[in-house]
């Protein structure tokens, strides 16, 4: 299945807690369906001191957002993505402007 969102590109949440919200994507999980976006769906976890933490305390982690849930932004709007055949490569398309996003 070809996904319309990759790592490194910049979307917005469009559904949930954290609807409105803009990052980009640090991590894809194919098997989950979902993406991670920096400052998006933070947790906080407690630790107890460890030998390499040994203070302890709470750390802060981005948890995953499914891929129904974000949308990609192109020139500063959100767009659903097409495919464009250029040149024997597949390119993708923004449907709002018809630029290419690669």
């Amino acid at each position: 299945m070809k996904w319309n969102i990759k790592k490194g590109d910049t979307v917005v949440v469009i559904a949930g807690e954290d609807k409105g919200k803009k990052g980009r994507v640090t991590e894809i999980l194919r098997e989950k369906s979902r993406v991670i976006v920096e400052g998006v769906n933070v947790k906080t976890k407690h630790s107890k001191p460890t030998s390499q933490n040994p203070q302890g305390g709470i750390v802060k982690t981005e948890g995953g957002v499914h891929v129904s849930n974000v949308a990609l932004l192109s020139d500063g709007a959100p767009t659903r993505v097409g495919r464009k055949d250029v040149k024997g490569t597949t390119v993708r398309v923004s449907k709002k402007t018809g630029k290419n996003i690669d």
